[in-house]
């Protein structure tokens, strides 16, 4: 039996999509829309606007666009903003302040993009009346897929747990903590050793801030897990630590499940110590940590040994931290970090699996730091938007901050193979600089749709 796509869509739409506007580009019939993909893999730089993309092509290619993903078939923006919100296309390009009011937190916009919901800023994996609402890892779970996430910061931080765990306060890290380690998820990786500094050095005192003094000692003890496969058996971690140990398991045989904490205390690189306002790596990178595309490496080796197929969420955590601090050499070595993260998927979908039955998504959760090119600002003769200035390979761009907090920006979104045409359906409205975008509750309900043909 056949049925034009366009219908199915509309009647999505009005069930989840509260504001987005199907675009009327119907799949030729029910049989495509049967099969979806089979793998899932979202990649999420945290605090990373347009611009911020556009510094770390500069940085590295001297040139945009830079990287494979940047020229995926689904190339389009996206609106980030939290319940109670909006986004104005108009004001956002008249009024320089605008988007610096009305902005989104990681764990409202983790839950939109996880959950399909929009809800508080601070809330994580729960609707606006704090009741919990069902996330891409939970439903990947049910349909026997294998599942994980991994983060460039504390892996019981927003967006890494926003996929797996629900919390009414995103600062409830040690509830967090538990509820993924006692998850159904197969790979969980990150930061927040309780034993290491921000430099990688091991300390006497353990600070358990992001992860309980119990829980840890489970892990430890090779004692702590859920029951993964619901047989009714504890299925428990095998943790690694060290950079060697994320090496040996990026080929070859792997656990059935691994947790892996970096000896490290909140970031990968971002918070070690020396000159934050150093050009890109003028200051040494703490060596003994892995790097967040060796995480994906072992990340994908494990998690393709399932039939079933896997849903994979990776997050370049520590964009957002240096935003946050306007480092923007930092936030460059933290881009490029990111990049070949997604460049890595890119050639394991090409030897591993194939676009016919992966989609790859590329995007953010939000802008953080308000970044431009010089020169930018309210002017007399009225709003001006400049890009950074491109200095060629190998130098800083020339950048302009104008805030130390989140914006209500647009965002870039990127998306290849099973099923990415879907999202050019579903645009919620046009920016007058940026074209079609699309909502953030667009991704986890786009993918609910294609799973529930499952």
């Amino acid at each position: 039996m056949k049925m034009r796509f366009r219908n199915l869509t509309c009647v999505f739409i009005a069930v989840f999509f509260v504001g987005c506007a199907d675009s009327g580009k119907p799949r030729s019939n029910l049989s495509d829309f049967e099969r979806p993909p089979k793998n899932v893999i979202i990649f999420i730089a945290d605090g990373a606007g347009f611009n911020h993309f556009k510094s770390a092509d500069y940085y590295r290619c001297g040139q945009t666009p830079c990287w494979p993903y940047e020229e995926f078939p689904v190339r389009i923006a996206m609106c980030t903003y939290p319940v109670l919100s909006a986004y104005n296309a108009n004001a956002a390009w008249a009024d320089f302040d605008y988007v610096k009011k009305g902005y989104t937190d990681s764990a409202a916009a983790v839950t939109a993009m996880a959950c399909g919901v929009k809800t508080r800023n601070g809330s994580l994996g729960v609707d606006i009346g704090g009741n919990p609402v069902l996330n891409l890892v939970e439903r990947a779970e049910r349909l026997g897929k294998a599942t994980g996430v991994i983060t460039s910061v504390p892996f019981s931080h927003a967006t890494p747990a926003g996929f797996v765990a629900h919390n009414r306060s995103r600062n409830n890290y040690k509830q967090i903590a538990d509820d993924m380690v006692n998850s159904a998820a197969d790979v969980v990786m990150g930061c927040g050793h309780p034993f290491y500094d921000a430099d990688g050095r091991a300390e006497n005192t353990p600070h358990y801030k992001y992860i309980g003094a119990v829980v840890w000692d489970d892990l430890t003890q090779g004692s702590a897990g859920g029951d993964a496969d619901a047989d009714g058996i504890p299925d428990p971690w095998v943790l690694i630590q060290t950079r060697d140990e994320f090496k040996a398991l990026a080929t070859g045989p792997t656990p059935k499940r691994v947790f892996g904490l970096a000896q490290v205390y909140e970031t990968l690189q971002e918070g070690r110590s020396g000159d934050a306002d150093a050009v890109p790596y003028e200051v040494p990178l703490v060596e003994t940590v892995p790097t967040l595309e060796e995480m994906t490496r072992v990340a994908l080796n494990v998690l393709d040994e399932d039939p079933d197929g896997f849903f994979l969420m990776i997050e370049g955590g520590a964009v957002d931290w240096a935003g946050h601090s306007n480092e923007s050499g930092r936030l460059i070595e933290e881009m490029l970090d990111f990049n070949k993260s997604v460049e890595a998927v890119y050639r394991w979908v090409d030897k591993n699996s194939n676009w016919d039955e992966t989609l790859v998504i590329v995007t953010a959760d939000h802008e953080t730091g308000c970044l431009t090119g010089p020169g930018s600002g309210q002017q007399p003769a009225g709003t001006v938007w400049n890009d950074p200035a491109n200095n060629g390979p190998d130098k800083l761009p020339t950048m302009e901050w104008h805030s130390k907090d989140h914006t209500n920006s647009l965002v870039p979104f990127f998306a290849k193979g099973r099923d990415a045409q879907l999202f050019k359906d579903v645009v919620a409205g046009r920016d007058p600089v940026h074209g079609p975008y699309i909502d953030n509750t667009s991704i986890a309900n786009t993918i609910f749709m294609l799973w529930s043909a499952d």
